[in-house]
């Protein structure tokens, strides 16, 4: 880090000549003033990264010098020179935010430890502030890689709404890029510069569940040795994002509704409440309607999360995309593992195009890493992919955009699917089947022989 710009401020002309003479030969950009008014215009006319003020001055004391300092620019460092023994004093000059104190008469090597203390802290805080950047670079609405209309009509939705403060559910199968558009609405959002905590439901179980989000005071439950902080508390004044909401079981449904209502939390053994500003995002693979006609989800909590719903298609559904995606992800793999590949074959990728995908991006970006790590020309072949990659399964019959198949052959396996359904849902009873499909029992025996489904 470049040396940083000190300002001594102090009516001593003796202690002032000798602080800036010790710091000139240690390479210090030094500015001097002997009254705290002459000092404020210094720092309006310069750039200073660290005021040394006295405490005790004629005209501004230097407790009128650090509220006036961090008015005009909150990041200054100031550090307030105090007589000895003054601990009032010392309070004063903390709770005001002063980076620290030093008492006279001054030791230069504390001073000097002082002051590098200050260039590691400013160091990371520079470091934490780039790195921030480019998380939110990495995370806006323009990095998603998408040509579809099915993901234009979702982050439009989501761009819209990323400066409310309404809760969002973003809904979809498994891999398909949830997390991503959750951190794109939060990076797009007022609340850019907060915490953006995840919390996936799904991976703890339900005796932790609570202590996760909530947090716990210490000895509330055994294994509680320290107190500590839940997601909300870490998120406050952010965004949560609660991966996997439909697996949160039926007890916790209701504390996490008092949270979205009343904006108050309680910790695991205590009975103090604590106020938090907290924006939630969801997200769900699992149909939370069909949750709720079988009483295993709150309708209640179910309309706090959903308040703006957006749906996020299964790439199977959006085929447009994925040429775009499979080469976005041969240039990180080949960056990341030092390989110069330069495409894929237009066999591999009909190939890849074909494929069904049931993991979703997740599952194209991982056979594209596969691919890149044992490729050994400058493209990929079929010869790099998956065995499994380009044989037409019955899910892809399905599919309304892969017109490979035959109008009859589509409608067929289709009903054989929907027949399927039926009766395993309803554990192979025929005419639950049948009533659940909303036609008579005569007809669905029938249509089960023609099939070829009556064993």
């Amino acid at each position: 880090m470049k040396d940083i710009s000190v300002l001594i401020i102090d009516d001593e002309e003796s202690q002032v000549e000798s602080i800036k003479g010790f710091l000139k030969r240690r390479n210090y950009n030094v500015y001097t003033a002997f009254n705290g008014a002459d000092g404020l215009k210094i720092i309006t006319e310069n750039t200073i990264d660290v005021v040394l003020t006295d405490f005790r001055m004629p005209g501004l004391s230097g407790l009128e010098v650090l509220k006036k300092v961090k008015e005009i620019n909150p990041d200054i460092d100031v550090v307030v020179i105090t007589a000895y023994g003054s601990v009032q004093d010392a309070v004063d000059i903390m709770k005001t935010g002063a980076y620290d104190y030093l008492t006279k008469p001054i030791d230069l090597d504390d001073l000097e430890s002082l002051l590098e203390r200050i260039k590691e802290k400013r160091a990371l805080v520079s470091e934490n502030k780039l790195l921030k950047e480019q998380l939110m670079e990495r995370f806006k609405f323009d990095s998603i890689i998408y040509q579809s209309k099915e993901m234009e009509e979702a982050l439009n939705t989501a761009a819209r709404v990323a400066n409310s403060k309404a809760n969002v559910l973003v809904r979809g199968e498994s891999g398909t890029g949830k997390e991503l558009v959750a951190r794109a609405i939060h990076y797009s959002s007022s609340r850019k510069d907060k915490p953006f905590i995840t919390v996936n439901i799904a991976a703890l179980s339900e005796s932790l569940l609570e202590s996760e989000l909530f947090g716990h005071e210490k000895g509330s439950f055994t294994g509680a040795i320290n107190q500590r902080i839940g997601k909300f508390e870490m998120a406050n004044s952010g965004t949560l994002f609660i991966d996997e909401v439909g697996e949160i079981p039926l007890p916790l449904q209701v504390k996490l509704l008092r949270v979205i209502q009343f904006g108050e939390i309680e910790r695991v053994g205590s009975q103090n409440t604590i106020s938090i500003d907290v924006r939630i995002i969801g997200a769900t693979h699992r149909n939370l309607e069909e949750m709720i006609a079988q009483n295993l989800y709150r309708e209640d909590l179910y309309y706090r999360l959903n308040v703006v719903p957006i749906w996020i298609a299964p790439i199977r559904k959006r085929k447009i995309d994925i040429p775009l995606l499979v080469d976005h992800f041969i240039i990180k793999y080949g960056e990341a593992n030092k390989k110069e590949v330069k495409g894929i074959t237009k066999e591999a990728l009909d190939k890849i195009i074909k494929y069904d995908f049931p993991g979703n991006i997740r599952e194209l970006e991982n056979i594209i890493e596969r691919g890149i790590v044992l490729c050994r020309s400058e493209y990929l072949t079929t010869k790099d992919l998956p065995s499994n990659i380009g044989s037409v399964s019955e899910k892809s019959i399905l599919d309304p955009l892969n017109l490979d198949n035959s109008y009859i052959e589509k409608m067929k396996s289709f009903e054989i699917e929907m027949l399927n359904e039926a009766l395993k849902q309803n554990k192979g009873n025929q005419s639950a089947s049948a009533r659940m499909l909303g036609i008579s029992e005569r007809h669905f025996r029938s249509r089960l022989e023609r099939l070829g489904l009556k064993k």
